[in-house]
């Protein structure tokens, strides 16, 4: 069975694309264009991994994650992938619970193996 990736990012044209990837290699995958409809969808669905931007408006990628691990996701792993590269950010992120930091661009390779090594048997 495929594992369940959902993915939340501001970008279209990136949602497009890591979808297109992601399904490639035999992921299924679901997207949300802002974090409160996210939010929305995964209070009543269980992923095998989230994957967050960090910079969105409304809601960041970190207050999502905070919100996710105080309701339905408190155990889901969530990778962030976005073009911050501060270390505050990333040990804020991983203060409130993301699995990994991910900085774009990032490789389809690349990417496909660290959600392999988080998800095995994937």
């Amino acid at each position: 069975m495929a594992k369940f990736i959902y993915i939340v990012d501001d970008s279209l044209t990136m949602l497009m694309s890591l979808r297109g990837t992601l399904e490639l290699s035999g992921f299924q995958v679901e997207t949300a264009d802002n974090p409160h409809a996210a939010l929305q969808r995964l209070s009543s669905i269980k992923p095998d991994l989230i994957i967050t931007d960090i910079n969105m408006p409304q809601m960041d990628g970190l207050e999502l994650i905070q919100a996710l691990r105080a309701g339905s996701q408190r155990f889901t792993p969530i990778l962030t992938l976005t073009t911050e590269s501060q270390g505050a950010k990333r040990d804020e992120a991983k203060r409130l619970g993301a699995t990994g930091w991910l900085v774009k661009p990032i490789s389809s390779a690349d990417l496909t193996a660290v959600i392999r090594k988080i998800l095995p048997g994937a």
